[in-house]
């Protein structure tokens, strides 16, 4: 399989060009085509010579993965499917205009990214596992998800948000170079601040990211805030159990200055108790940390189901009564299979990639 431009930095591709006999200035070139101006074929670069656009499309792929199809909704939120080289499938999430989210501006469009094809932690109430894992996504993936829902919409990207399909943090070295690409003014030229990367709670890689220089944000998939509860709902907490987990969260804290996010999906009669949210309070209020409340959305194969809409605004009330910023997302993209990996999984069992997922409890 061919490389892909979109995994190459600059230096890479000057150190292609130079064996080529090309001038370093055309990777800067090839570059602007591919982030700026997100050329549909190397063939558009109209300002690179003729034998050069003939070499490269012969030696590279122009991106790591191709569009198969797109789920609009309603309320205009979208949902790619990508294909990529090896026949799997990922997904991602295009998300307007939500204020609730993260607490941004009401006016911003938010990716939610893939880092991985499916998922090997097994969160309960999450569609991105039902079939396990298959492998890391390379840079290219990653960062080529971004280029390519920005190609779709027409629309620039304002925040990412890795919380898609996989565990971002299991994946960290190749995240942290997609990150690169994304945030580099060669590249999408996009603020690490308006980054979060989102996770099940992997100790050493928070305490890890903690000494990245940029200022990404960091989510926690809290999900129950007794290791009793949690343990219910996130395998994650039989080897970092709540104590280990909040002990890596104050040495983030003591090493970044963006305030904590503490997400929080409401299930019906396992984790919506309201004393759950008293203790979830006191954890918010020491780690100085935001709490985003999202009712579970409904996944084919599970048997979780939402709470009502006055039990979720009740155990909001509680954390806002105690002086934590909670936020209730009442999710956009319901109608979409918009819950991390329902497309891709449907996709890949339509195909015979995999068997259709044994329902889980």
């Amino acid at each position: 399989m061919l490389p892909a431009l979109t995994g190459y930095d600059p230096a890479a591709l000057e150190a292609y060009l130079a064996a080529e006999g090309q001038p370093a200035f055309r990777a800067g070139q090839i570059l602007d085509w591919i982030w700026k101006k997100k050329a549909a074929s190397v063939e558009a670069m109209s300002n690179l010579p003729a034998a050069l656009r003939e070499k490269l499309s012969t030696s590279f792929r122009l991106h790591a993965l191709d569009h198969t199809h797109t789920q609009g909704s309603g309320d205009t939120t979208r949902k790619f499917l990508f294909k990529l080289h090896d026949g799997r499938y990922v997904e991602s999430v295009l998300i307007p205009a939500n204020p609730a989210l993260y607490g941004e501006r009401s006016d911003r469009r938010t990716l939610c990214v893939s880092s991985q094809v499916g998922c090997a932690y097994g969160c309960k109430f999450c569609a991105s596992g039902l079939a396990g894992f298959s492998r890391n996504l390379e840079a290219a993936e990653i960062a080529g998800q971004v280029l390519m829902a920005e190609r779709l919409s027409g629309e620039r990207v304002d925040n990412l948000v890795f919380m898609g399909m996989g565990e971002p943090l299991a994946n960290l070295d190749n995240l942290l170079a997609a990150i690169s690409i994304i945030t580099s003014p060669w590249g999408l030229h996009l603020g690490a601040r308006h980054l979060t990367i989102s996770t099940s709670g992997l100790v050493p890689q928070i305490r890890r990211l903690a000494e990245h220089p940029q200022q990404i944000r960091l989510a926690i998939s809290l999900h129950g805030a007794t290791d009793e509860v949690r343990g219910q709902i996130m395998p994650v907490n039989k080897k970092w159990g709540t104590a280990e987990l909040f002990d890596a969260l104050d040495y983030w804290n003591s090493k970044k200055k963006q305030h904590l996010t503490l997400e929080y999906i409401l299930i019906e009669g396992v984790n919506d108790h309201l004393e759950q949210a008293r203790i979830l309070a006191g954890h918010a209020r020491r780690l100085k940390a935001k709490v985003n409340l999202i009712p579970y959305n409904t996944v084919e194969g599970l048997d979780w189901v939402r709470p009502s809409e006055d039990q979720c605004r009740a155990f909001r009330d509680i954390l806002k009564n105690s002086g934590v910023a909670a936020t209730l997302r009442l999710e956009k993209g319901h109608d979409i299979d918009a819950a991390c990996g329902q497309l891709r999984l449907k996709q890949e069992t339509e195909e015979g990639i995999i068997e259709a997922p044994v329902k889980r409890k």
